[in-house]
Formats: C-alpha cells, structure tokens, sequence
C-alpha cells in the first residue's frame, strides 16, 4: 500500500558552470536528462519528482549520477511525502496553499 511514509520525493540541486559552450551544453543536457527520468522543475536548477518508493529513489540517483557533468556541485534530496506536505511555499509575499500529492495516475 502506498501511504504517505512510503512515497519519497528526490529533490536534485545543482550549480553547474554555464561560461564556456561546453559547459552551457553540458548543463543543458543535465537538465533535458532531469526532465527525460520525469522531474519536474521547482526553481532554476531545482528539480522534483516524487517515487514510489526508497528502492526507486536509489534507482533514480544512480540514473542521475551517471548524467553528472564533469564539473560543478549538485545534491541530491530525499523525504517522504508526509514531510514534503509540512512545506511552506511563497510567491512574493503571499504565502501558497499546500501542495497537493500526485494522483496515481501521475505517479506513472
């Protein structure tokens, strides 16, 4: 059963450098790569996507490492989904409802 304890989330941060072509490239294919394993983006260079389980988040930080540019910083979240319910967010000033958990239907 899925339950709220049991769904994860993965929130991957990076700071990759963008001065050279190459690097622009580079962080433009780490980032199409975020969005081709179903991560969402949060904020610039905040990325989310919610698993099903602990077993799948690891599965999903191996696909990440093996997408990691040869250079900047980059870090790797996880918490449940009962922890990611207690998170405040704000535009601007105005302080947003909570996030909604995915249907099933989204998770897959």
């Amino acid at each position: 059963m899925l339950t709220g304890y049991r769904l994860m989330w993965m929130v991957v941060m990076f700071d990759l450098p963008v001065v050279l072509k190459a690097e622009r490239k580079a962080a433009a294919e780490f980032r199409n790569t975020l969005l081709d394993l179903g991560f969402e983006m949060s904020q610039f260079s905040v990325y989310m996507r919610m698993c099903t389980s602990a077993t799948q988040v690891d599965t999903y930080c191996k696909r990440v490492e093996a997408a990691l540019p040869a250079s900047g910083k980059v870090n790797i979240l996880q918490f449940t989904d009962k922890q990611y319910e207690r998170i405040i967010s704000f535009r601007g000033q105005t302080k947003q409802p909570a996030n909604k958990t995915p249907d099933q239907f989204d998770l897959f």
